[in-house]
């Protein structure tokens, strides 16, 4: 077993189980994440206590944070080599998260892009936790002295407060936290929407015809793809700013198939969007029947796998209470 092996360096990461996952998430994070826990001590956790910063179904939530965590091995996540676990099985991340609180500034904290964009989205419920979501997030972080924190555009924001405050806390106190740095994955990845190809595939897209997601049967990956926007031209040539429903495409065929974009291109040379789709179809069916199969035979044994995130959840706990410990010692509360 290669859990917490002192000379790797820790990583950590994790998604927010508030839908099924897609094939942009697997493609940008999931499939990195794999390759990654074979060189690190890897954590991966499903972060539900994130996930209620906006309204949720509490039956749904339980539901979906099981079925991420299937999809995390199914696609690869090895419970044997990583430590994968449920966030709201280890309750020192909200414990951490309230002493990060009191150290974090108000302005720093309502600098966080993130939390305007969501508060314009979820008018009707801009709560405090949405507020403070960044310092949870450092919580987790900071909680296993992660080395390093695989992060998009769109988390550099929170990843800076987090190292902020491990120097404050180091600063104020001796040194405790490991500053972590950011982790740029290879690149690869950004898959966009198949309706919208000018922005992310997104989970939550209103249009289902938008995303594929892991769990599509073989007909609606093929559907969703036959019906992808393009463009007014025939030839299959990659341009993302000028033709980026085709480059899309062409992106999700290289990395189903492992053909370069020069190869693709070379391949479909005087074929038709029509032709091209199909192909393209036909190998992210390929690609994704065996994942779902497995997510498939892991979901359907649900004690077994609420007992491997038991036992994952027991090894980040063992490892978060002598963080917290240092961490409540040296705030000066009086030891239990």
């Amino acid at each position: 077993m290669e859990i917490n092996t002192p000379q790797k360096k820790t990583i950590l990461s994790g998604m927010q189980p508030t839908n099924d996952l897609t094939f942009g998430q697997y493609a940008g994070a999931l499939r990195n994440w794999v390759e990654l826990q074979h060189e690190y001590d890897s954590l991966f956790c499903v972060v539900d206590l994130h996930a209620i910063t906006v309204r949720q179904e509490p039956a749904k939530l339980r539901k979906r944070s099981l079925d991420v965590a299937a999809m995390y091995m199914a696609a690869g996540i090895d419970p044997n080599i990583s430590t994968l676990f449920i966030q709201s099985h280890v309750p020192e991340h909200a414990q951490l998260a309230w002493v990060l609180n009191c150290m974090a500034g108000f302005g720093e904290v309502s600098r966080m892009t993130q939390f305007k964009d969501k508060s314009a989205q979820h008018a009707d419920n801009v709560n405090v936790g949405l507020f403070t979501y960044p310092v949870l997030m450092a919580a987790d972080i900071l909680l296993y002295n992660a080395d390093l924190v695989p992060v998009g555009e769109d988390q550099r924001q929170h990843l800076e407060l987090t190292r902020n405050l491990a120097e404050r806390f180091n600063f104020h106190y001796s040194p405790t936290f490991t500053v972590p740095e950011p982790f740029i994955p290879k690149v690869g990845a950004k898959i966009m929407s198949l309706q919208e190809p000018e922005k992310k595939m997104s989970k939550s897209d209103a249009n289902d015809k938008a995303t594929v997601f892991l769990i599509d049967s073989d007909d609606v990956i093929m559907s969703k793809i036959k019906r992808a926007v393009t463009d007014s031209g025939t030839d299959i040539v990659y341009d993302a700013e000028k033709r980026p429903g085709v480059a899309n495409l062409m992106t999700i065929h290289h990395i189903t198939t492992g053909k370069s974009i020069a190869e693709i291109q070379s391949d479909f040379d005087g074929l038709g969007y029509a032709e091209f789709k199909e192909a393209v179809g036909e190998a992210l069916v390929a690609f994704i029947r065996p994942v779902r199969e497995r997510y498939t035979a892991l979901r359907s044994n649900e004690e077994s796998l609420k007992a491997t995130l038991k036992s994952g959840a027991e090894h980040a706990r063992d490892r978060a209470r002598k963080v917290l410990r240092k961490v409540y010692k040296k705030t000066g509360f009086v030891e239990l």
